[in-house]
């Protein structure tokens, strides 16, 4: 059981580690304060690669990069890809989601099953979205 104590200025929790809810004091300072520099966004509308970095954000999850890798070597059933990327159902079906809205990869029902492959032009599209790759080789 948690054991509480009342300071003189905040209530804290023994199991939380100290840690201070709100008091008069806490209410003059900010909650946060980053200690890394803001950025600037980069305008990639007028770059034009807006799709690239949608796409490419795709496949940076390690999860999705595993379910691409497995749906490189043949399309794969839902039950088949839960067992080669190890995650709940549900976080399953948001990457597929996730990947399927990218263009990445397509799904065909199956009776109840839906099977998952990697879509055709998916290899292309990610090695176009890489920077340099409209760069002419000459």
């Amino acid at each position: 059981m948690a054991e509480w104590s009342r300071g003189a200025h905040a209530t804290t929790c023994q199991v939380s580690q100290g840690l201070r809810l709100w008091s008069p004091q806490s209410a003059r300072r900010p909650i946060y304060v980053s200690s890394v520099a803001e950025s600037n966004p980069v305008e990639t509308t007028l770059l034009g690669a807006v799709g690239e970095v949608a796409l490419l954000q795709a496949v940076a999850d390690p999860v999705r990069w595993a379910v691409l890798d497995t749906l490189a070597q043949d399309s794969r059933c839902v039950c088949d890809l839960q067992e080669r990327v190890p995650i709940a159902g549900n976080l399953l079906s948001y990457h597929l989601k996730v990947l399927r809205e990218a263009g990445l990869v397509t799904a065909s029902r199956r009776g109840r099953w839906i099977d998952y492959a990697l879509a055709d032009d998916a290899v292309e599209r990610l090695r176009a979205a890489l920077p340099g790759a409209r760069v002419a080789v000459g």
